[in-house]
This record gives structure tokens, sequence and C-alpha cells, in this order.
């Protein structure tokens, strides 16, 4: 062998060698923050469909942005000692109701935790079977009150950036359409809270927005906030969650998904972004 080859394949040794190391370097580095999901998974088949294609598209955005995602339906979980081990809690669809998982929420976000929360984690209807009894949670952290009705069917909107400079929404275009998805409309007016910040709206061009068929689940006129986070807490509230589902043959228990929430490039940069900025908080 010359002398030249020998080096070569020496080079060429050292290389694959070095690869290998960072390879599994990068398997085992620690995350740069770690997120857990809460979740029921019991309240309506587009809450499920939802759900189902949540806990497919987290772990994936996770392992391409380097941080650690994991999910659990026991609320017991709830408490100072499991949530210290987290940078980030989402809740996926509902929220806790236990008055001592309601108080370890309330002291984790006080005390510098992060927090994400889609569609009906924000819900509050008295009376219902999720009443308004968390004054807390509905009037102070999330602003918005109860509910007081919503969009049908599962309807894309056009969606107004309302703040591209903040981290959740930069680089967004000015406007975009959404994944379908039900829209809530809420008791209190958030323009009016000095503690909330909207980032995204129903832009006007969107109006008559849903297909009915009650007249007042189409909405002609009005200022609809979707997303917002409030300036006193490290959080974020996502509207979205809701799929389009085949309920006309739901009697065939076919319950067919006619729209994913995760299809749609811009909606999951943003929530990318938001799982980032939310991460960078160091609890």
């Amino acid at each position: 062998m010359t002398p030249i080859n020998f080096r070569i394949k020496l080079l060429l040794v050292v290389c694959f060698s070095l690869f290998y190391v960072l390879e599994i370097y990068s398997r085992n580095v620690d995350p740069k923050f770690k997120v857990i999901a809460f979740y029921t998974g019991k309240n309506d088949q587009a809450h499920i469909s939802y759900l189902t294609e949540a806990l497919k598209w987290f772990p994936k955005i996770a392992e391409e942005n380097k941080f650690s995602f994991s999910s659990t339906n026991d609320w017991t979980n709830m408490n100072a000692d499991f949530l210290s081990n987290y940078q980030v809690v989402i809740f996926l669809d509902t929220r806790p109701e236990k008055p001592e998982q309601r108080e370890a929420f309330r002291k984790y976000m006080e005390r510098g935790g992060s927090w994400m929360g889609f569609h009906f984690s924000g819900f509050a209807l008295s009376p219902s079977s999720f009443p308004q009894n968390w004054d807390w949670y509905h009037e102070e952290f999330l602003g918005s009150g109860q509910y007081k009705s919503n969009t049908w069917r599962p309807t894309a909107a056009i969606l107004r950036v309302e703040d591209q400079k903040h981290k959740v929404t930069r680089k967004l275009p000015h406007t975009f359409l959404s994944a379908p998805n039900e829209w809530y409309r809420w008791k209190n007016d958030l323009r009016t809270n000095q503690d909330i910040k909207i980032l995204l709206s129903i832009d006007p061009a969107s109006f008559p927005l849903g297909t009915g068929p009650k007249a007042h689940e189409i909405w002609h006129e009005g200022y609809y906030p979707v997303v917002w986070t409030n300036k006193n807490y490290r959080m974020l509230y996502v509207n979205m969650g809701h799929n389009d589902i085949d309920y006309e043959h739901k009697l065939d228990n076919t319950n067919q998904t006619l729209s994913f929430t995760f299809d749609n490039d811009v909606q999951n940069s943003m929530l990318t972004n938001a799982l980032l900025w939310l991460g960078k908080n160091k609890k």
C-alpha cells in the first residue's frame, strides 16, 4: 500500500469513527427541555381524533428540535413533585378538575412554569359537565371567562397575525388559512384586558364563517381572538384542536376524520415556535 493510499484509508477510518461518536452523543445528550402533555380523550369524537393526531405530531417535533415529550391521561400526576420534572405543561383537551390538582398547577405557573393549552382546555360553561368553577384559570390566567358560542361545522378560517414580532408568530405571513376548526366565542373581550396579548385573530375576510345549519352557528361579523398569551405568565392558549368528523354516518360507527389539525404547515410552524419559546423559560 502506498503512503498516499494509507493516509486516505486512515483519514476515512478517523472520519467514520468521529461520525459514530457524534451519533452516539446526539442520542444520549440531555434534551433542551422536557414537555409533559395531559389529556383525557373522552369528550367528542372530533376531540379524540385531534388527540390521536397530536400524540403522533408532538414526539416528531420533539425529536427534530432536541427536546423530550411525554404524555399522560393520569391527572393525579398534576402535583408539585411530578411537575417539577418538566419545563412545559400542555393541556391537550381538558383541564384538571380536583382542587388539589388545580392548586398544584396554579403554583407551578406562579413559580415560573410554562404552559400551552388547546381548544377544549379553555372550555367552561355553567351549567354543563365543565362548569366555570375555577376563577383563577378562566378569569385571570386565560382571561376569557366562560364559553359563549361556537361556529359549526368545523371550518377553515383566514387568521390575522396581530403581532409579527412575537417569537411565537415571527416569520408568519400577515394572514394565512388555518386548518378546519370549531371556533369559540368567549364571555370576556380580551382586547380590554391589559394583561392579555392577542397574537392571532379571525380576519374579517373569513366571514361568513361556518355553515350551520343553525343561524347562530354562522358568524357574519365580530372580533374573535384565537391565540393569545398572558403577560404575567409563560403561557399560550390555542383555540385549534377540533377535527371535522363525518357525523352524518356516526350510526355506522365509522366517525371518519374529514380534516386534520396538524395538516397545516403555517400553523405547525407557529406551534413549533411556541414550544421553543416556552421551553427556553428556565423554571
